[in-house]
């Protein structure tokens, strides 16, 4: 299997179920060893609801930005976030009767944070969850998963290249430092993880705090906050209200010294050999 550019620019926010512990190979119920969790069905909607397809390209931004890190930016999990279309209190909700309350107070015993959001934006990110869950209800699959081999396609040498030369990588990351034990600290998907988007990934040397931003729509009124998350699609921030703002990255103008940039920047260069490739020569800094 050879991991696609489409799924790897995503792959930061898709969880692979063996990678982060949660759901291992039998460590679901109803799941045999061995077994994928794919196998398991969705639970099946309680009530069945759709929602105008506006509101839902809506909801998609707003989750992206907003719960994408956690839930995966289709809502099929994330870093730490579980499965929305495998969730009980998904299934049970009518219209954001119960998806919104947790939207707004969180959950912080499961670490999830509490969110500001304007009533259209809840109501948005409700219409995508569903939808995303009506999706899965009809696959005949289940979630997609990423075995470690599938990663295995890259050229190291090509990798080295890349990396040193027009992938401008070596600018920002010197292998005479801590990045010179990379390939130790992480391996398979988290390791990729790590090298498509910086923030995707957890564990030792985290990403550096939230730069201080300004971002400029066409209507000329800027808006200046914590930057919040950035991929080659979208661009969002939170101001100093505490409200989440986003757009459409080719729509506005950034001001402000983003140390990532330059990660997000590639997402949209990177050939599927130059990820594979990079990624073969990143597993050797050990």
């Amino acid at each position: 299997m050879y991991l696609t550019k489409t799924i790897s620019l995503f792959v930061f926010g898709v969880a692979i179920p063996s990678l982060y512990g949660q759901q291992g190979r039998g460590g679901r119920a109803g799941i045999a060893v061995g077994q994928s969790p794919a196998a398991e069905r969705p639970p099946a909607t309680k009530t069945p609801q759709s929602y105008p397809s506006e509101q839902i390209r809506a909801g998609e931004t707003r989750f992206a930005s907003q719960c994408g890190f956690c839930h995966g930016r289709d809502a099929q999990g994330g870093e730490s976030g579980p499965d929305l279309t495998h969730s009980a209190l998904v299934a049970e909700d009518m219209r954001g009767d119960k998806i919104g309350p947790t939207i707004r107070s969180g959950r912080p015993a499961k670490g999830m944070p509490a969110f500001t959001l304007p009533d259209s934006d809840v109501a948005a990110i409700v219409a995508f969850i569903h939808d995303a869950k009506t999706k899965a209800e009809a696959e005949s699959g289940g979630r997609r998963s990423v075995d470690v081999d599938d990663l295995q396609t890259g050229n190291l040498e090509a990798g080295k290249r890349y990396f040193n030369g027009s992938g401008g990588c070596a600018k920002c990351h010197s292998i005479a430092g801590s990045f010179a034990t990379i390939g130790a600290r992480f391996q398979g998907l988290a390791l990729l993880q790590r090298m498509l988007y910086p923030t995707s990934g957890r564990g030792p040397g985290a990403a550096p705090a939230p730069p201080t931003i300004t971002v400029i729509p066409a209507n000329g009124q800027q808006v200046t906050g914590k930057l919040a998350y950035r991929d080659e699609f979208t661009i969002s921030l939170i101001d100093s209200d505490g409200w989440n703002r986003s757009w459409p990255i080719g729509t506005v103008k950034i001001d402000g010294e983003d140390p990532l940039r330059a990660h997000a920047e590639l997402l949209g260069r990177y050939s599927d050999q130059d990820i594979h490739d990079v990624f073969a020569y990143l597993q050797t800094l050990k």
